[in-house]
Protein backbone atom coordinates (compact mmCIF):
# COMPACT_ATOMS: atom_id res chain seq x y z
CA UNK A 1 0.00 0.00 0.00
CA UNK A 2 1.10 3.24 -0.62
CA UNK A 3 2.65 5.80 1.68
CA UNK A 4 0.54 9.31 2.21
CA UNK A 5 2.47 11.65 3.07
CA UNK A 6 1.58 13.71 6.16
CA UNK A 7 0.25 17.10 5.57
CA UNK A 8 1.65 19.82 7.56
CA UNK A 9 -0.67 23.08 8.10
CA UNK A 10 1.92 26.23 9.21
CA UNK A 11 1.48 26.29 13.01
CA UNK A 12 -0.44 29.88 13.30
CA UNK A 13 -3.42 27.91 11.46
CA UNK A 14 -3.43 25.28 13.70
CA UNK A 15 -3.34 27.59 16.94
CA UNK A 16 -5.99 29.60 15.11
CA UNK A 17 -8.26 26.49 14.55
CA UNK A 18 -7.72 24.92 18.29
CA UNK A 19 -8.92 27.91 19.98
CA UNK A 20 -11.64 29.14 17.76
CA UNK A 21 -12.72 25.89 15.71
CA UNK A 22 -15.17 26.53 12.21
CA UNK A 23 -15.66 30.03 13.65
CA UNK A 24 -12.18 31.09 12.72
CA UNK A 25 -12.28 29.82 9.34
CA UNK A 26 -13.15 33.51 8.03
CA UNK A 27 -10.32 34.88 9.17
CA UNK A 28 -8.14 32.20 8.21
CA UNK A 29 -9.75 32.05 4.83
CA UNK A 30 -8.65 35.54 4.20
CA UNK A 31 -5.05 34.96 5.99
CA UNK A 32 -4.20 32.14 3.49
CA UNK A 33 -5.88 34.11 0.09
CA UNK A 34 -3.82 37.32 0.98
CA UNK A 35 -0.71 35.54 1.17
CA UNK A 36 -1.27 33.19 -2.02
CA UNK A 37 -2.58 35.93 -3.77
CA UNK A 38 1.12 37.80 -2.97
CA UNK A 39 2.75 35.30 -3.91
CA UNK A 40 1.47 35.02 -6.84
CA UNK A 41 2.48 38.37 -7.44
CA UNK A 42 5.76 37.77 -6.67
CA UNK A 43 5.80 35.28 -9.50
CA UNK A 44 3.74 37.31 -11.92
CA UNK A 45 6.91 39.78 -11.67
CA UNK A 46 9.90 37.28 -11.06
CA UNK A 47 10.85 39.14 -8.02
CA UNK A 48 10.05 39.08 -4.15
CA UNK A 49 9.70 42.56 -2.72
CA UNK A 50 12.93 45.07 -2.80
CA UNK A 51 14.43 41.83 -4.96
CA UNK A 52 16.97 43.07 -7.70
CA UNK A 53 17.26 40.63 -10.68
CA UNK A 54 17.12 41.05 -14.35
CA UNK A 55 14.16 38.86 -14.62
CA UNK A 56 11.86 41.88 -12.80
CA UNK A 57 9.31 42.82 -15.70
CA UNK A 58 7.45 45.54 -12.56
CA UNK A 59 7.15 46.57 -9.55
CA UNK A 60 4.30 46.12 -6.17
CA UNK A 61 2.26 48.78 -6.13
CA UNK A 62 0.43 48.19 -2.86
CA UNK A 63 -2.76 46.59 -2.56
CA UNK A 64 -6.83 47.20 -3.49
CA UNK A 65 -9.53 46.52 -0.84
CA UNK A 66 -12.00 44.13 -2.10
CA UNK A 67 -15.13 42.32 -0.19
CA UNK A 68 -15.58 38.67 -1.89
CA UNK A 69 -19.04 36.25 -1.47
CA UNK A 70 -18.11 32.50 -0.51
CA UNK A 71 -19.67 29.78 1.63
CA UNK A 72 -17.95 30.81 4.72
CA UNK A 73 -19.78 34.57 4.21
CA UNK A 74 -18.14 37.80 3.13
CA UNK A 75 -14.41 37.73 3.72
CA UNK A 76 -12.29 41.21 2.87
CA UNK A 77 -9.37 40.74 1.20
CA UNK A 78 -6.35 43.05 -0.28
CA UNK A 79 -5.85 42.71 -3.88
CA UNK A 80 -1.90 42.88 -4.64
CA UNK A 81 -1.63 46.08 -7.48
CA UNK A 82 1.90 45.99 -9.80
CA UNK A 83 3.02 49.13 -11.79
CA UNK A 84 5.66 49.78 -14.76
CA UNK A 85 5.12 46.76 -16.71
CA UNK A 86 5.87 46.45 -20.15
CA UNK A 87 2.94 47.78 -22.90
CA UNK A 88 2.72 44.08 -24.30
CA UNK A 89 1.58 43.15 -20.64
CA UNK A 90 -2.73 43.45 -20.18
CA UNK A 91 -1.73 43.67 -16.15
CA UNK A 92 -2.09 41.38 -13.20
CA UNK A 93 -5.04 39.72 -11.03
CA UNK A 94 -4.99 36.52 -9.07
CA UNK A 95 -5.92 33.53 -10.71
CA UNK A 96 -7.73 32.55 -7.69
CA UNK A 97 -9.95 34.87 -8.07
CA UNK A 98 -10.46 35.27 -11.98
CA UNK A 99 -12.74 32.15 -11.23
CA UNK A 100 -14.88 33.87 -9.09
CA UNK A 101 -15.39 37.08 -11.19
CA UNK A 102 -16.47 34.74 -14.01
CA UNK A 103 -18.93 32.45 -11.98
CA UNK A 104 -20.53 35.84 -10.52
CA UNK A 105 -20.87 37.42 -14.03
CA UNK A 106 -22.20 34.31 -15.30
CA UNK A 107 -24.90 33.95 -12.47
CA UNK A 108 -26.03 37.29 -12.59
CA UNK A 109 -26.24 36.70 -16.72
CA UNK A 110 -27.90 33.68 -15.83
CA UNK A 111 -30.09 35.14 -13.63
CA UNK A 112 -30.83 38.05 -16.03
CA UNK A 113 -31.73 35.84 -18.91
CA UNK A 114 -34.13 33.72 -16.91
CA UNK A 115 -35.69 36.67 -15.76
CA UNK A 116 -36.46 38.17 -18.68
CA UNK A 117 -37.37 35.08 -20.42
CA UNK A 118 -39.82 34.41 -17.29
CA UNK A 119 -38.78 31.45 -16.04
CA UNK A 120 -40.40 30.25 -12.64
CA UNK A 121 -38.71 31.58 -9.41
CA UNK A 122 -38.46 27.95 -8.61
CA UNK A 123 -36.44 27.29 -11.73
CA UNK A 124 -34.37 29.97 -11.18
CA UNK A 125 -33.72 28.79 -7.53
CA UNK A 126 -32.65 25.18 -9.24
CA UNK A 127 -30.05 26.40 -11.24
CA UNK A 128 -28.66 29.28 -9.43
CA UNK A 129 -27.88 26.20 -6.73
CA UNK A 130 -25.83 24.44 -9.37
CA UNK A 131 -23.83 27.52 -10.44
CA UNK A 132 -23.43 29.02 -6.49
CA UNK A 133 -23.10 25.62 -4.91
CA UNK A 134 -25.49 26.72 -2.63
CA UNK A 135 -29.19 27.62 -1.86
CA UNK A 136 -30.41 30.58 -3.40
CA UNK A 137 -34.54 31.30 -2.14
CA UNK A 138 -36.95 32.90 -4.07
CA UNK A 139 -36.45 36.31 -2.36
CA UNK A 140 -33.18 36.34 -2.68
CA UNK A 141 -33.46 35.68 -6.69
CA UNK A 142 -35.62 38.44 -6.96
CA UNK A 143 -32.79 40.51 -4.83
CA UNK A 144 -30.94 39.33 -7.08
CA UNK A 145 -32.17 40.94 -10.02
CA UNK A 146 -33.07 44.26 -8.17
CA UNK A 147 -29.28 44.50 -7.23
CA UNK A 148 -28.12 44.14 -10.96
CA UNK A 149 -30.28 46.42 -12.21
CA UNK A 150 -29.35 49.16 -9.45
CA UNK A 151 -25.65 47.91 -10.25
CA UNK A 152 -25.62 48.63 -13.89
CA UNK A 153 -27.62 51.98 -13.37
CA UNK A 154 -24.99 52.96 -11.15
CA UNK A 155 -22.21 52.45 -13.87
CA UNK A 156 -24.35 53.63 -17.07
CA UNK A 157 -24.63 57.32 -15.11
CA UNK A 158 -21.14 57.17 -13.75
CA UNK A 159 -19.38 60.49 -13.95
CA UNK A 160 -16.86 60.93 -17.37
CA UNK A 161 -14.86 63.06 -18.01
CA UNK A 162 -12.18 63.92 -20.88
CA UNK A 163 -12.77 61.76 -24.24
CA UNK A 164 -10.71 62.11 -27.03
CA UNK A 165 -12.84 60.62 -30.01
CA UNK A 166 -16.56 59.59 -29.91
CA UNK A 167 -18.30 56.81 -31.87
CA UNK A 168 -21.71 56.23 -31.53
CA UNK A 169 -24.27 53.52 -33.21
CA UNK A 170 -27.68 51.29 -32.70
CA UNK A 171 -28.57 48.16 -32.98
CA UNK A 172 -32.58 46.92 -33.21
CA UNK A 173 -33.80 43.85 -31.05
CA UNK A 174 -37.12 42.79 -30.70
CA UNK A 175 -39.30 43.86 -28.02
CA UNK A 176 -42.36 43.27 -26.56
CA UNK A 177 -44.10 46.81 -26.22
CA UNK A 178 -47.71 47.70 -25.75
CA UNK A 179 -48.72 44.25 -27.03
CA UNK A 180 -47.21 44.97 -30.00
CA UNK A 181 -43.45 43.12 -31.14
CA UNK A 182 -41.73 46.48 -32.00
CA UNK A 183 -37.68 46.78 -33.17
CA UNK A 184 -36.40 48.83 -30.60
CA UNK A 185 -32.75 51.12 -31.33
CA UNK A 186 -29.65 49.98 -28.52
CA UNK A 187 -28.28 53.41 -28.78
CA UNK A 188 -24.58 52.99 -27.76
CA UNK A 189 -21.68 55.27 -27.37
CA UNK A 190 -17.99 54.66 -27.31
CA UNK A 191 -14.87 56.73 -26.28
CA UNK A 192 -11.37 56.62 -26.61
CA UNK A 193 -9.62 58.38 -23.67
CA UNK A 194 -6.88 60.52 -23.01
CA UNK A 195 -4.84 57.51 -22.22
CA UNK A 196 -5.29 55.43 -25.45
CA UNK A 197 -7.89 53.00 -24.28
CA UNK A 198 -11.20 52.47 -25.18
CA UNK A 199 -14.52 52.71 -22.62
CA UNK A 200 -18.55 52.14 -23.09
CA UNK A 201 -19.44 55.68 -21.90
CA UNK A 202 -23.09 54.90 -22.55
CA UNK A 203 -26.04 52.23 -23.84
CA UNK A 204 -29.86 53.38 -24.00
CA UNK A 205 -32.39 51.64 -25.64
CA UNK A 206 -35.50 53.51 -27.13
CA UNK A 207 -38.05 52.68 -29.66
CA UNK A 208 -36.41 54.21 -32.50
CA UNK A 209 -33.41 56.08 -33.87
CA UNK A 210 -35.20 59.49 -34.26
CA UNK A 211 -33.60 62.80 -32.93
CA UNK A 212 -35.31 63.25 -29.73
CA UNK A 213 -33.67 59.31 -28.51
CA UNK A 214 -30.36 60.53 -29.74
CA UNK A 215 -30.49 64.18 -28.58
CA UNK A 216 -31.07 63.22 -24.99
CA UNK A 217 -28.72 60.29 -25.13
CA UNK A 218 -25.72 62.64 -26.43
CA UNK A 219 -27.53 65.10 -23.58
CA UNK A 220 -27.16 62.81 -20.79
CA UNK A 221 -23.07 61.89 -21.77
CA UNK A 222 -22.66 65.93 -21.55
CA UNK A 223 -24.36 65.86 -18.40
CA UNK A 224 -22.27 63.29 -17.12
CA UNK A 225 -19.09 65.28 -17.48
CA UNK A 226 -18.15 64.28 -21.01
CA UNK A 227 -15.89 66.83 -22.60
CA UNK A 228 -12.82 67.52 -24.74
CA UNK A 229 -14.02 65.69 -27.84
CA UNK A 230 -12.29 66.03 -31.07
CA UNK A 231 -14.43 64.20 -33.38
CA UNK A 232 -17.24 62.56 -33.51
CA UNK A 233 -18.28 59.05 -36.07
CA UNK A 234 -21.11 57.53 -36.89
CA UNK A 235 -23.04 56.90 -39.77
CA UNK A 236 -25.22 59.58 -41.32
CA UNK A 237 -28.85 58.28 -39.94
CA UNK A 238 -31.07 61.01 -40.28
CA UNK A 239 -32.14 61.40 -36.17
CA UNK A 240 -28.33 60.63 -35.57
CA UNK A 241 -27.21 63.26 -37.73
CA UNK A 242 -29.97 65.98 -36.12
CA UNK A 243 -29.37 65.29 -32.95
CA UNK A 244 -25.58 65.72 -33.32
CA UNK A 245 -25.76 68.79 -35.26
CA UNK A 246 -27.74 70.27 -32.05
CA UNK A 247 -25.88 68.58 -28.91
CA UNK A 248 -22.41 68.69 -30.81
CA UNK A 249 -22.39 70.94 -33.25
CA UNK A 250 -19.08 72.29 -32.75
CA UNK A 251 -17.44 69.08 -32.92
CA UNK A 252 -15.95 67.92 -35.99
CA UNK A 253 -17.82 64.80 -37.97
CA UNK A 254 -16.33 61.48 -39.46
CA UNK A 255 -19.14 59.62 -41.47
CA UNK A 256 -18.32 56.20 -40.95
CA UNK A 257 -15.94 55.09 -44.30
CA UNK A 258 -17.33 51.30 -44.33
CA UNK A 259 -20.50 52.45 -44.12
CA UNK A 260 -19.82 54.87 -47.10
CA UNK A 261 -18.51 52.16 -48.90
CA UNK A 262 -21.78 49.77 -48.40
CA UNK A 263 -24.41 52.51 -49.02
CA UNK A 264 -22.10 53.49 -52.36
CA UNK A 265 -22.18 49.79 -53.40
CA UNK A 266 -26.07 50.55 -53.81
CA UNK A 267 -25.84 52.76 -56.39
CA UNK A 268 -23.94 50.63 -58.61
CA UNK A 269 -25.70 49.35 -61.55
CA UNK A 270 -24.25 45.93 -62.40
CA UNK A 271 -22.98 43.63 -60.29
CA UNK A 272 -19.65 43.26 -61.93
CA UNK A 273 -18.92 46.38 -60.90
CA UNK A 274 -19.38 45.86 -57.40
CA UNK A 275 -15.90 44.46 -56.46
CA UNK A 276 -13.83 47.16 -58.63
CA UNK A 277 -15.91 50.15 -57.48
CA UNK A 278 -15.51 48.94 -53.77
CA UNK A 279 -11.88 48.92 -54.14
CA UNK A 280 -11.30 52.50 -55.72
CA UNK A 281 -13.58 53.81 -53.21
CA UNK A 282 -10.69 52.11 -50.60
CA UNK A 283 -8.30 53.39 -52.70
CA UNK A 284 -9.67 57.09 -52.04
CA UNK A 285 -10.15 56.65 -48.19
CA UNK A 286 -6.44 55.39 -48.08
CA UNK A 287 -4.76 58.43 -49.62
CA UNK A 288 -1.92 60.07 -47.60
CA UNK A 289 -3.73 62.92 -47.79
CA UNK A 290 -6.86 65.52 -48.27
CA UNK A 291 -5.93 66.64 -51.60
CA UNK A 292 -4.72 63.13 -53.07
CA UNK A 293 -8.49 61.91 -51.75
CA UNK A 294 -9.67 64.57 -53.58
CA UNK A 295 -7.99 63.88 -56.59
CA UNK A 296 -8.69 60.41 -57.13
CA UNK A 297 -12.77 61.55 -55.67
CA UNK A 298 -12.00 63.50 -59.09
CA UNK A 299 -11.10 60.90 -61.56
CA UNK A 300 -13.39 57.79 -59.87
CA UNK A 301 -16.28 60.57 -60.58
CA UNK A 302 -15.07 61.04 -64.31
CA UNK A 303 -14.33 57.68 -64.70
CA UNK A 304 -18.00 56.59 -64.17
CA UNK A 305 -20.67 59.51 -64.80
CA UNK A 306 -21.14 57.55 -68.18
CA UNK A 307 -21.87 54.05 -66.75
CA UNK A 308 -23.14 54.64 -63.65
CA UNK A 309 -24.11 58.69 -63.71
CA UNK A 310 -25.90 58.04 -59.97
CA UNK A 311 -22.79 56.28 -58.56
CA UNK A 312 -21.00 59.44 -59.81
CA UNK A 313 -23.16 61.85 -58.26
CA UNK A 314 -24.06 60.08 -55.03
CA UNK A 315 -19.98 59.66 -54.49
CA UNK A 316 -19.18 63.56 -55.37
CA UNK A 317 -21.60 64.32 -52.44
CA UNK A 318 -21.11 62.04 -50.13
CA UNK A 319 -17.89 60.65 -49.67
CA UNK A 320 -16.05 64.14 -48.83
CA UNK A 321 -17.55 63.15 -45.33
CA UNK A 322 -15.52 60.45 -44.91
CA UNK A 323 -12.42 63.16 -45.25
CA UNK A 324 -12.29 64.47 -41.97
CA UNK A 325 -9.92 62.08 -40.39
CA UNK A 326 -7.24 63.86 -42.33
CA UNK A 327 -7.32 66.61 -40.18
CA UNK A 328 -6.16 64.50 -37.80
CA UNK A 329 -2.29 62.97 -36.96
CA UNK A 330 -1.61 60.01 -39.45
CA UNK A 331 -1.46 57.35 -36.63
CA UNK A 332 -4.86 57.99 -35.43
CA UNK A 333 -6.89 57.96 -38.96
CA UNK A 334 -7.05 53.72 -39.14
CA UNK A 335 -8.42 53.77 -35.34
CA UNK A 336 -10.96 56.74 -36.25
CA UNK A 337 -11.82 56.42 -39.45
CA UNK A 338 -14.83 53.79 -38.97
CA UNK A 339 -17.52 53.00 -35.56
CA UNK A 340 -16.64 49.29 -36.76
CA UNK A 341 -15.46 48.40 -33.24
CA UNK A 342 -18.95 49.01 -32.51
CA UNK A 343 -19.99 46.43 -35.22
CA UNK A 344 -17.92 43.85 -33.46
CA UNK A 345 -19.75 44.84 -30.28
CA UNK A 346 -23.26 44.66 -31.64
CA UNK A 347 -21.97 40.77 -33.56
CA UNK A 348 -21.34 40.11 -29.81
CA UNK A 349 -24.50 41.48 -28.75
CA UNK A 350 -26.88 39.24 -31.69
CA UNK A 351 -25.40 36.41 -30.42
CA UNK A 352 -26.47 36.70 -26.79
CA UNK A 353 -29.60 37.40 -27.51
CA UNK A 354 -30.54 35.52 -30.22
CA UNK A 355 -31.97 32.49 -28.22
CA UNK A 356 -34.33 34.81 -26.56
CA UNK A 357 -35.61 36.22 -29.85
CA UNK A 358 -38.38 38.69 -28.19
CA UNK A 359 -37.55 40.40 -25.19
CA UNK A 360 -40.82 40.93 -22.74
CA UNK A 361 -39.70 44.41 -22.01
CA UNK A 362 -37.18 47.14 -23.07
CA UNK A 363 -35.66 46.71 -19.44
CA UNK A 364 -34.95 43.36 -19.72
CA UNK A 365 -32.86 44.40 -22.59
CA UNK A 366 -31.14 47.06 -21.62
CA UNK A 367 -30.23 44.70 -18.26
CA UNK A 368 -29.04 42.24 -20.42
CA UNK A 369 -26.93 44.71 -23.08
CA UNK A 370 -25.59 46.16 -20.16
CA UNK A 371 -24.56 43.86 -18.10
CA UNK A 372 -22.27 42.61 -21.30
CA UNK A 373 -20.98 46.10 -22.35
CA UNK A 374 -19.50 46.25 -18.33
CA UNK A 375 -17.90 43.35 -19.23
CA UNK A 376 -15.71 44.85 -22.43
CA UNK A 377 -15.78 48.57 -21.47
CA UNK A 378 -14.02 46.27 -18.06
CA UNK A 379 -11.36 44.77 -20.19
CA UNK A 380 -11.06 47.84 -22.30
CA UNK A 381 -9.96 50.20 -19.47
CA UNK A 382 -7.68 47.50 -17.90
CA UNK A 383 -5.90 46.11 -21.25
CA UNK A 384 -3.64 47.24 -23.80
CA UNK A 385 -3.65 50.76 -25.11
CA UNK A 386 -5.45 50.82 -28.31
CA UNK A 387 -4.65 54.32 -29.87
CA UNK A 388 -1.11 55.23 -29.16
CA UNK A 389 -1.28 58.70 -28.27
CA UNK A 390 2.37 59.40 -28.78
CA UNK A 391 3.68 57.73 -31.72
CA UNK A 392 2.64 55.07 -34.05
CA UNK A 393 -0.05 52.55 -33.19
CA UNK A 394 0.47 49.05 -32.49
CA UNK A 395 -1.17 47.35 -35.93
CA UNK A 396 -0.64 43.95 -34.23
CA UNK A 397 -4.61 43.41 -34.11
CA UNK A 398 -6.46 46.50 -36.00
CA UNK A 399 -9.83 45.30 -35.63
CA UNK A 400 -11.63 48.15 -37.05
CA UNK A 401 -9.58 47.91 -40.02
CA UNK A 402 -10.05 44.38 -40.67
CA UNK A 403 -12.95 44.90 -40.36
CA UNK A 404 -13.27 47.46 -42.56
CA UNK A 405 -11.40 45.78 -45.59
CA UNK A 406 -13.50 43.10 -46.01
CA UNK A 407 -14.01 42.08 -49.85
CA UNK A 408 -17.46 42.98 -51.14
CA UNK A 409 -18.92 40.33 -52.88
Amino acid sequence: MTQQKEVTLPSMIVEQLIENGLSGLPELFKVLMNKAMQLERSQFLKADRHERTPDRIGYANGFKDKVISTRLGKIPLRIPQVRNLPSWMDGFYPQSLTRGIRSERALKLALAEMYIQGVSTRKVKEITEVLCGFEVSSTEVSRAAKLLDEELAIWRNRPLGEVVYLSVDAKYISVRYGGQVRDCAVLIAQGILPNGKRSILGVSVSLSEAQVHWKAFFRSLKERGMQGLKLVTSDDHAGLKAARQAELGSVPWQRCQYHLQQNALKYVPRVSLKRPVAGEIRSIFNAKDLSEAQTRLEAFVEKYRQIAPDLADWTQENLPEGFTIFDFPESHQKRIRTSNSLERLNEEIERRVRVIRIFPNTKALLRLVSTLLVEYSERWETGKIYLNMNSQPDDESDTADQFYRKDVA
